[in-house]
């Protein structure tokens, strides 16, 4: 195998590549990333055994071959290589090493044979749809920061992706909670998503999706089974295996009929919590909203450090209500707001309370109370 790219589609291609490897794993194979050259380019493959990402990139492949080695290694090489370098690329199989070359610099790095690497089976998918990255973009970015990392509820370690029917007909939803706090996120029911099963799309494949949505053009060709999930662009795959568990009914824990409605700047809001918050340095510190006539008093009490408290001027008009949240949950909600205005809507001190976008249904949030 022999072939030359160029060093920014390298580090790209690695990149993703060695960020599914585990670090920590007792099967040597799967620290490497298995690469394929063929007359159409170059492809990256690396797999945990429950995820695999496939990047297809361009290069000038001299001689056709496959070889496995160190996706860490590789990236850490390639990042350190000089800005718009060409690098060669050749593998050995005489000695098992491959060679990397550019300007000056040589590396040769152990590999191991092709036929180890482990290739994730292919699935018959129950459906097959394609979305814009921009929306898939805001569906699991919306939603992620509710995940669990709780490992005995592990139906909870991972976002929800299913069909709903919403007030305005059936739409995709990605639902997250952790028992403390909920998100809902719902988007236009792509064409032919109708039979999608409802799958948990793991904490971990979330993240590496995340890399495959940066550009807005993007469609996203999205294959879901009962048992995996494929996102794919013209050049990155990712597949990966969904948890085997039953996401619990969330319906039942979205309130219904919260009427103390309070509207507030989002981004004062936030601000305002972070800066009350500070005294405390209790992990689970709460912050107390003591609500009255176009006024809320945001207040922190801690015995140990000191007290802090701010006024903000809002859009209320219910009977007066005190009601205590914690700091950081009230923060990673008011941060996914991207409108002007966050609506709160409460019951009483003892009751979750409900967040929206402005007038937006489209985005659902949900907190439970602390006692303060």
């Amino acid at each position: 195998m022999k072939f030359s790219i160029e060093r920014a589609v390298l580090v790209k291609a690695v990149s993703q590549a060695q960020s599914v490897v585990e670090r920590r794993n007792t099967i040597p194979i799967l620290a490497n990333v298995l690469i394929e050259a063929t007359p159409e380019g170059v492809s990256f493959r690396a797999t945990d055994l429950d995820t695999e990402v496939l990047d297809h990139s361009p290069a000038q492949v001299e001689r056709p071959g496959s070889t496995t080695v160190s996706a860490v290694m590789l990236n850490e090489i390639s990042r350190k290589l000089p800005d718009g370098a060409l690098v060669q690329i050749s593998s050995d199989d005489a000695t098992g090493r491959l060679a990397v070359q550019a300007g000056r610099s040589s590396f040769s790095l152990a590999t191991l044979p092709r036929e180890d690497f482990p290739v994730m089976a292919t699935s018959e998918y129950s459906a097959t749809f394609t979305a814009p990255a921009k929306v898939l973009r805001r569906l699991f970015d919306k939603s992620k920061f509710a995940i669990s990392t709780e490992e005995t509820r592990y139906y909870l370690n991972g976002v929800y992706m299913h069909v709903a029917k919403s007030e305005d007909g059936p739409v995709l939803r990605c639902v997250a909670t952790d028992g403390h706090r909920l998100a809902r996120i719902d988007a236009p029911l792509p064409a032919g998503a109708d039979d999608m099963p409802g799958v948990i799309v793991p904490r971990k494949t979330v993240g590496e999706l995340r890399k495959l949505l940066d550009e807005d053009e993007d469609e996203i060709s999205v294959s879901v089974s009962e048992t995996k999930v494929r996102f794919a662009t013209t050049t990155i795959t990712l597949t990966s295996k969904v948890i085997d568990g039953t996401f619990p009914d969330y319906s039942r824990v979205i309130p219904q009929g919260n009427t103390r409605k309070l509207e507030v700047d989002a981004t004062d809001f936030a601000r305002a919590v972070d800066r009350v918050a500070t005294v405390s340095s209790e992990r689970s510190r709460a912050v107390k909203l003591s609500l009255d006539a176009d006024k809320l008093v945001l207040s922190v009490n801690a015995p140990d450090s000191g007290a802090a408290e701010e006024e903000l001027v809002v859009a209320y008009d219910a009977d007066p209500l005190e009601i205590g949240f914690n700091a950081k949950y009230l923060q990673e909600i008011a941060n996914q707001v991207d409108r002007d205005n966050a609506v709160f809507l409460f019951n009483g001190s003892g009751d979750a309370a409900l967040i929206r976008e402005g007038s937006d249904l489209s985005a659902v949030y949900v907190v439970m109370p602390m006692r303060v």
